[in-house]
């Protein structure tokens, strides 16, 4: 799994910038790039409709098709909802939108950088990231997905900020960086009606004060199940 975006489509971590001297599964649906590394063990029901014969890919870009276009569902509560190791990358060619995602327990070797000019390199391959990145790469921070525009956030804990924790040698040179999820701090989500609380949508600003709880979202299942459905049976 190898994927290269300049820096004016990924905008990517400032924090991944330090001093520095083969696919598993892919699809291509209107324009929209998917790479991913995968072995699900269940899916969400609100994606079961899907035929047996679909791909991790397939679903995954179909998915993403219906809750930008159609669903009112954030983000994170859709990767959570995936249950396995999987790593992916999901590009939205006409949005300019990109999705980098990585399971809870990190079981897929998945690594992301910045090369000289910018671009954010990612590759399950370390040895790649490490040649064309120097010392500003790091690995995926495990049950995080990345947005370009609105960054990095924890799926498993999405009202908490994702930190850069830097990492130093023996005599106090930083030598790499980290990304933690930060406790203390939470996270405030924009207010979202409609079509506006989309994929393409994930803004989120901090804020001090204690926050209500999210939203139920259990009554757009069975609408989100029956759109994903006519995907397939449409074709």
């Amino acid at each position: 799994m190898l994927a290269v975006f300049e820096k004016s489509i990924s905008n990517p971590p400032e924090e991944l910038s330090l001093p520095s001297v083969s696919l598993n599964d892919s699809m291509t649906r209107e324009e929209i790039l998917g790479i991913f590394r995968s072995s699900w063990t269940e899916i969400s029901e609100a994606i079961m409709g899907f035929p047996r014969q679909a791909t991790e890919a397939i679903v995954v870009v179909e998915a993403y098709k219906v809750l930008r276009d159609r669903a009112p569902y954030p983000i994170d509560q859709v990767i959570k909802d995936l249950q396995g190791n999987f790593a992916f990358i999901l590009f939205d060619a006409p949005s300019g939108t990109l999705f980098v995602a990585r399971d809870g327990n990190g079981s897929v070797d998945f690594h992301w950088g910045l090369a000289r000019d910018g671009s954010l390199v990612c590759s399950n391959n370390p040895n790649i990231i490490k040649e064309t990145c120097g010392k500003s790469c790091a690995p995926f921070p495990p049950g995080c997905i990345f947005r370009n525009g609105s960054g990095l956030i924890s799926f498993d804990h999405p009202l908490n900020k994702v930190r850069a924790i830097a990492r130093q040698d023996d005599v106090g040179n930083i030598c790499g960086v980290s990304f933690q999820v930060d406790f203390c701090t939470r996270l405030h989500s924009i207010p979202r009606t409609g079509s506006a609380s989309n994929w393409a949508d994930g803004l989120a600003t901090t804020v001090s004060e204690e926050q209500s709880p999210p939203p139920d979202h259990d009554r757009d299942y069975d609408q989100i199940q029956s759109d994903l459905t006519s995907c397939f049976t449409q074709k």
